[in-house]
Formats: structure tokens, sequence, C-alpha cells
């Protein structure tokens, strides 16, 4: 039988405000809440906006790359595009090279509604990396890019992951 000192050995220590995938995530969450305010400024919930950008990267793109492309599941994006479709913003195609395949396209609509938000978005990151010099913000991105691939790799090995560690 274990006594309260033998547990309390045997438990690891962690403190949630120090635990990398906790800060993180907070940290992302604050960013996305801070965001979303100026995107519901333009009748814009974040998924909608995740959707304007990935699809302005690109002439055209189906719609289960932008859930590729997101940290986003497939029933997220198909509402945002939904939505986003209602709005006028995004058009909906068949792919002329496979017809069970739709194509999603900004509209003149769109395009004008994703560049005044994108640069609300670029205002904001500037001002977020005012905090950093140079080499610092050099440094913080290469961190991410490492933390990121690490973290797919991990994925692909298959590496058990809690459901929600934040």
């Amino acid at each position: 039988m274990s006594t309260a000192s033998q547990v309390a050995e045997e438990t690891p220590q962690l403190v949630l405000a120090a635990f990398l995938p906790y800060r993180i995530v907070a940290l992302g969450h604050a960013l996305s809440r801070r965001l979303g305010r100026a995107y519901a400024d333009e009748n814009l919930a974040i998924p909608e906006w995740r959707v304007l950008a990935v699809v302005s990267q690109a002439a055209a793109m189906a719609a289960r790359d932008v859930a590729a492309m997101t940290p986003m599941d497939k029933m997220a994006v198909s509402r945002a595009v939904a939505s986003l479709e209602e709005k006028g913003l995004v058009l909906r195609k068949p792919d002329p090279n496979d017809r069970r395949v739709s194509m999603l396209y900004l509209s003149a609509k769109g395009r004008a509604l994703f560049a005044r938000v994108a640069r609300l978005a670029l205002d904001f990151e500037a001002r977020l990396m005012e905090a950093l010099d140079e080499d610092e913000a050099r440094t913080f991105r290469a961190a991410l890019d490492k933390l990121d691939a690490r973290a797919r790799q991990l994925a692909a090995d298959g590496v058990s992951e809690p459901a929600d560690a934040s």
C-alpha cells in the first residue's frame, strides 16, 4: 500500500502555467479572441476568416484541401464554407477534372473583404511582434517551425497523445 509521501514522490511535478503545450494553446486562444473581435466587425467568424485566408492563397482550392491546411475539422470547414457562400464571399464550383470535387473561389466581394481583414491581421501581428527585436523574432519563428515539424513527426510516428493536453 502506498503512503501519501510515496504517491507525492511518484507524482510528476507539472505547473500548468509553465507547461509549453498549455502556454502555446493559451496564447493562441488569446490572440484568436482578440483578432476575432476585428473579424466580427466585418461579420466574420474565426473559422470563416481561416477559410478566406486559405482560399486566397490560390486561384481555386478544393474544399478538402482547406481542412488539411487549417486546424479545423471537415465539418467546421463545411459550415464556414456554407456561411461564406451564403454571404456571397466564396463561390463553389465543380472541379472540371473531377465533378465529385468542389472547388472554392473567392468572389470579388470576398477578395475585397479579405484584403481589408488581412491588413488588420498583419497590423496586429506587427504590433505583437514589437515585443521582440529582429533577432528574437527570427529565432522565435525558427523555433516555431522546428516545434511544428517535431509535432508532425511525433504524430506520424504514432506517438500517443492525450485527447487535450492543453
